[in-house]
């Protein structure tokens, strides 16, 4: 006997569709769970970041650690969606990135924050610098802001009121030594030490490259600026991520991760979580 459409028939397929939907859903729910947290970083961050992974992994979460060796590309993945976050930049440098190249990427927790110094082979202190000198900065406009204020609190220039880590060479109002700034990528700074009088210094590449001692700067810029926090960053559709948010807790709460960080960084770094 024909049912109508909208008899019991029609109604138990309805049901059998919806369960069958569901169950597609779950398991597709289950399969993307079951993938592993993508996180970008670089060589300066990686070895606690490794850590955290075994820490993870302990507790069922699977985390993939990409290591890049430039400062551009961990945003350009990310924002791709090729990786799910990333940790490497404070906050001012993911303002520039999203300004200048369009991205819609945002903080999510907060990392550590570190010294940066200024580094010499050649000399043991600031006053002995020659007239002319060659300091080398980052060419960069955040971390090239930060290398001239660090230029300005050792008495070498002085900038216009103001400026901040924004700062750049047309901000310079005196320079009584007459030195030439040289800007370069940041992470190639330590490598310019044999060729110039000074350069702007990141203690954890220092510390990498073994060549010099980190604690050796002939002046740090201290941990009282906020700011520069480094951050773990991702998409907003990952602002929930519960992956992202286990794996931040470990990184900030395990002892074990605690003891990789200050075996990688010494004391030149403080918690930016307050803890």
């Amino acid at each position: 006997m024909h049912k109508s459409p909208n008899g019991p028939l029609s109604g138990w397929l309805k049901t059998l569709t919806l369960t069958g939907l569901l169950a597609c859903t779950l398991n597709a729910q289950a399969a993307d769970d079951s993938k592993p947290l993508k996180v970008g970083t670089t060589a300066a961050f990686a070895p606690p970041l490794e850590v955290a992974v075994t820490e993870a992994a302990k507790q069922g979460l699977k985390v993939e650690l990409i290591e890049f060796s430039d400062w551009i590309a961990p945003n350009a993945t990310l924002a791709h969606g090729d990786i799910d976050a990333n940790y490497f930049q404070h906050i001012p440098f993911l303002e520039n990135a999203n300004k200048t190249a369009g991205y819609e990427l945002i903080p999510f927790a907060p990392g550590i924050i570190n010294n940066v110094g200024l580094y010499s082979k050649k000399y043991k202190e600031i006053k002995d610098l020659p007239k002319g000198a060659k300091v080398a900065i980052a060419s960069d406009p955040i971390n090239g802001g930060r290398g001239l204020q660090l230029l300005e609190k050792a008495g070498l220039i002085t900038l216009k009121p103001g400026v901040g880590y924004k700062a750049t060479q047309a901000d310079i109002l005196t320079n009584p030594k007459n030195i030439k700034i040289i800007e370069l990528e940041a992470v190639q700074l330590v490598r310019a030490l044999d060729d110039v009088d000074l350069a702007q210094g990141y203690p954890h590449y220092i510390r990498l490259a073994g060549t010099l001692d980190p604690q050796s700067a002939l002046l740090f810029d201290g941990l009282d600026h906020p700011e520069y926090v480094i951050q773990f960053v991702t998409r907003p559709d990952h602002k929930d991520d519960p992956r992202l948010k286990q794996f931040v807790e470990i990184y900030q709460k395990s002892p074990v991760v605690r003891a990789a960080l200050d075996k990688a960084h010494g004391t030149l770094y403080q918690p930016g979580w307050g803890g």
